[in-house]
């Protein structure tokens, strides 16, 4: 791609009038139109030094380095589409706009508010017009080529909502010079207030909310302070005027506390006068009743008694429209809610490059504001991941981000992070001309929290002690009793979420509520001052004690996937949970909820983390006074430890274990401590005696128990004795015992388990074909479960299978994924054996071919691993080419 043009350049954006239309009359032909039109313009513009950023449909997005080109280029391409030959009702009439300013370039992509100006010049057009704003008049008045003209439209406020701009038009020798008034404020009645920022994004949700608007007559904007609805609601109102002749109507309601005073309110906006006895409210009826008029009423949650007024007016005119920005529903007949989500954020655990970073609305706020209090202010590689931080700190509310970017002044984006991370009091103040409930965002939080009662603000507080929501299930248990937050706790958490102080998060089975982090710091501030916070947070660790072992015995038969999903769900409450219990000192419940959690760290690849919360909890002081709970967190240690292949950790872990059983525990307990503390000198091949013996020990016991589960694993692990000492032929046979009761019992966990170690066998005894059927489908049973460490191994293996069968490109990018994983997950496993086995991956293959081989497997998503191990034709496209 050529290099943009940077400093003072020419914006220039174009799309076809009427394109739904075309599209209905055309049908099947309109692709051809389309690809017509595209090539038409391309041509033009790049004949005269168009840079093309952006096509989104029918619109097309060029910059020029000079204003002149600019005009040149549009000039030709309504000659090139006025002489195309369309197809019969297949006309095609662009309206082009064209201004001049500043941006900043972020990566291929410019931000600032010169890029939404010329857009909305664009938009102010008709077909076949060509717009062009004073500051690209002023630059190419006097030297316009013959032929080409401007001609002054006079001050028109755009749909920006911003100072009215002067426009030209830029008339061209030989096409048509009459049309339509401009597209512009002033078309419609209205008292639209000026904005002096530019609107950021958003698009989405102005196209779902005027839709909206076509059906439901009452629609509500609702969210939390500092989520945008004002804004949001104005943009709305400003892109749907040409539906309402008669005038759309701005009512802003944050001075007014009295619900009788709304009508007023309304009728004063309209410039409608009340006389003698007559009321305001009927004033009103009488002089919309035969009209198409829309009605924008904010901030109305301060005065939502006055709901009912709504329902009047409406049934008054059925002309009428009402758009209301509120943090609570009005709860009226006919009322449509649209909640507004934050602006779109980057997930920060897989960040794209930056300018990938920069098409995110939270994002693009933050560049766009920061470059408006500092003008040298550029976003870089180096900043990019802490400008995304900064946004999804502050939940990618747009008055937070804001707040935010006016600090660049002081900070860097590194530096503002680190204090974000620790208050979000860094954020300051905004500008003085803001309501004073919008100058800080606490402000902002502060004001719905005002209008609570004291059970939802003592439930709300209660709420706070949940990381990234939770379900029904555990708020209840946690935040209740009815009698402590004034009643049903559902109803209290039904009443939060309509004040806008909770999401309802609709893509769970079961109820779940989720606060944001900006509101849930004000809330945890709250329950501290409430002296109840160490009470409800041992709750909200018990809540969690008790899901994590109601999980436990599902994660190794067929629902294995569901239960490990719901306990994905709650990860950060269970991370919240063991953070507490350690900061509290309460070994006993650190101990018992990582003894109960362990295996979800284990197989959804958790394994570093879980490894380090088990050593900070089994060295609190008094972490020996439960022997119970701490011989679960030392299985649970050591079975990390294990599959991190720090085999040495793993058999001290498993030592105690066995020496503290021995003591304390029963027959079921030692059986299963002798076997655990069997593997990692099987493993390790340091005492492959010792490990058989361990569990020549262990079967007589589970059998004796009638435990099919224990003597399986203990079958298994004869097996695995069996594989490690190269004894191939008497591993098959207890290894094809253990996988018969593994099927007939239904442990789909054991059963990839055992079926893996049986694929290693066939390896081993150089049967190719046995060994790839085994591998298959303990990666499938793997799959089933989004079992990741298992997973992981299953790549490896299939490797091998690949190099075997003459494939050694595939082979290398299957070990190449596999390594990748075990890093990201801890999984240790499966490169201890590749290393004891001797393989580095990269056989049969030269140092070019090996290291582009193992570039596109590093590359590959797990699923496009998954699907790769299974299918060698499914490589990506992107990467066959290296």
């Amino acid at each position: 791609m050529t290099t943009l043009p940077t400093g003072t350049v020419t914006f220039f954006f174009s799309d076809i009038e009427g394109s739904t239309r075309l599209i209905q009359r055309l049908g099947e032909r309109y692709p051809d139109v389309l690809l017509m039109h595209h090539t038409v313009l391309r041509e033009a513009l790049a004949a005269n030094g168009g840079h093309e950023l952006r096509t989104e449909g029918d619109s097309f997005f060029i910059v020029f380095d000079s204003a002149l080109q600019a005009c040149a280029g549009a000039a030709a391409a309504q000659k090139a589409l006025h002489a195309q030959q369309w197809p019969e009702g297949g006309i095609v009439r662009v309206r082009i706009g064209i201004h001049t300013g500043e941006a900043t370039l972020v990566g291929n992509e410019y931000v600032g508010l010169d890029v939404h100006r010329a857009a909305r010049v664009a938009s102010a057009g008709n077909g076949g017009q060509v717009l062009v704003s004073e500051t690209t008049r002023v630059l190419v008045d006097h030297a316009l080529p013959p032929g080409l003209t401007l001609v002054d439209l006079g001050l028109h406020r755009l749909k920006d909502l911003a100072q009215p701009e002067r426009l030209y038009q830029l008339s061209v020798e030989g096409l048509p010079e009459d049309f339509p008034p401009l597209k512009t404020l002033e078309a419609t009645p209205n008292n639209l207030p000026t904005q002096l920022t530019s609107f950021i994004g958003r698009d989405d949700q102005v196209r779902e909310a005027k839709q909206l608007l076509q059906k439901a007559r009452l629609l509500t904007l609702t969210g939390p302070g500092g989520t945008g609805k004002t804004r949001l609601s104005l943009q709305i109102a400003a892109n749907v005027l040409d539906q309402f002749p008669d005038g759309v109507y701005f009512v802003p309601l944050s001075a007014i506390h009295d619900p009788e005073l709304v009508p007023s309110a309304i009728a004063q906006a309209l410039s409608i006068s009340t006389t003698g006895s007559q009321r305001p409210i009927d004033a009103l009826i009488d002089d919309l009743r035969q009209k198409r008029t829309l009605l924008v009423l904010d901030n109305f949650e301060q005065v939502i008694e006055a709901a009912p007024v709504a329902r009047q007016l409406l049934e008054g005119s059925a002309g009428l429209r009402v758009l209301v920005s509120s943090r609570a529903v009005l709860r009226v007949s006919g009322e449509q809610e649209f909640p507004v989500p934050p602006l779109g954020l980057p997930d920060p655990k897989a960040l794209p490059g930056l300018a990938a970073l920069s098409q995110f609305e939270a994002v693009r706020l933050f560049i766009e504001r920061a470059v408006a209090v500092k003008p040298d202010f550029q976003a870089t590689n180096q900043n990019a991941p802490a400008i995304a931080g900064i946004c999804e700190r502050v939940d990618g509310l747009p008055l937070a981000i804001e707040l935010a970017a006016a600090r660049v002044k002081l900070f860097s984006p590194q530096a503002l992070l680190g204090r974000l991370e620790k208050s979000l009091s860094a954020l300051g103040t905004g500008t003085r001309d803001a309501p004073e409930r919008q100058q800080t965002l606490r402000g902002a939080i502060l004001w719905s929290y005002d209008m609570l009662d004291a059970g939802d603000r003592r439930l709300m507080a209660r709420v706070s002690v949940f990381a990234r929501g939770g379900s029904l299930e555990q708020l209840e248990l946690v935040c209740g009793p009815a009698g402590d937050v004034g009643g049903d706790v559902l109803d209290g958490l039904d009443q939060l979420a309509d004040q806008s102080l909770l999401r309802r998060l609709p893509d769970f089975e079961a109820p779940r509520f989720l606060m944001l982090q900006t509101i849930r710091d004000f809330a945890a501030e709250r329950l501290e001052e409430s002296g109840e916070a160490h009470q409800v947070r041992d709750r909200h660790l018990q809540a969690y004690i008790a899901l994590a072992q109601e999980a436990q015995p599902y994660l190794f038969g067929p629902r294995r996937k569901e239960w490990l999903d719901r306990l994905e769900e709650d990860h950060d409450n269970f991370r919240a949970a063991l953070e507490w219990a350690v900061a509290s000192g309460n070994a006993q419940e650190a101990m018992s909820l990582s003894g109960s959690f362990w295996r979800f760290w284990q197989m959804r690849g958790h394994i570093h983390e879980g490894r380090a919360r088990l050593g900070q909890i089994l060295s609190l002081p008094n972490s020996g006074e439960f022997p119970t709970e701490r011989l679960a967190a030392l299985e649970a240690a050591g079975g990390l430890a294990y599959w991190q292949a720090d085999m040495d950790g793993a058999q001290r872990f498993y030592d105690e274990s066995l020496a503290l059983t021995r003591q304390v525990g029963d027959k079921t307990a030692v059986a299963n401590a002798i076997y655990n503390d069997a593997f990692p000198m099987l493993v390790n091949r340091t005492n492959l005696p010792r490990a058989k013996e361990l569990l020549n020990e262990a079967l007589p016991l589970f059998r004796e128990l009638g435990d099919d589960g224990g003597t399986a694993r203990t079958l298994w692990g004869l097996g695995n004795v069996a594989y490690f000492g190269d004894d191939f032929v008497a591993a098959r046979a207890p290894l094809e015992e253990a996988q018969g009761l593994f099927r007939r019992l239904d442990d789909r966990f054991m059963l990839a388990w055992a079926t893996h170690t049986l694929g290693l066998v066939a390896v081993g005894t150089h049967n190719v074909d046995v060994g790839k059927r085994d591998f298959s489908e303990a990666l499938q049973l793997f799959v089933e479960a989004k079992d990741v460490s298992g997973i992981t191994l299953q790549l490896d293996n299939l490797s091998v299978i690949a190099r075997a069968e003459g494939d050694p490109m595939r082979a290398t990018r299957l070990a190449a994924a596999a390594v990748a994983q075990q890093t990201s997950t801890g999984t240790g496993l499966g490169g201890l054996l590749s290393q004891r086995e001797g393989r580095t991956g990269r056989e049969g293959l030269n140092e070019k071919e090996a290291a582009i081989a193992w570039a596109q497997g590093q590359a590959l998503t797990l699923e496009q691993a998954i699907a790769y191990a299974l299918d060698p034709t499914a490589l990506p496209e992107s990467l066959r080419d290296g």
